[in-house]
């Protein structure tokens, strides 16, 4: 399974249900703007055996914390997950719409 996805990847997979995305930034971030239907797990809180159960997508600012859950999600010997590229940032750049506020 490819661990990097590009926001067009990632929005095809959201627009057909088959990921969950998790964004792991903390809940001031998340309350700012986010992508319509995230689940908020803050990194410095994340436990990765209290994710909802599938196929899930971390994502976060610009992708240093996504990478991070992703490496403490593997490393708690959960299925593969992935991870948005360049996070909110990248989202943004490709045009994608967010939810504020």
């Amino acid at each position: 399974m490819k661990q990097d996805l590009s926001a067009a990847e990632l929005n095809g997979l959201l627009n057909a249900n088959a990921v969950t995305l998790v964004d792991v930034r903390e809940a001031a971030e998340y309350a700012a703007e986010r992508i319509e239907g995230a689940v908020l797990h803050p990194l410095s809180t994340f436990n990765p055996q209290a994710l909802p159960p599938g196929k899930l997508v971390f994502q976060c600012g610009i992708g240093r914390r996504s990478l991070e859950a992703l490496r403490r999600h593997a490393a708690a010997g959960l299925p593969p997950a992935q991870h948005l590229q360049g996070g909110l940032t990248a989202w943004k750049q490709a045009g994608l719409p967010t939810q504020r506020g």
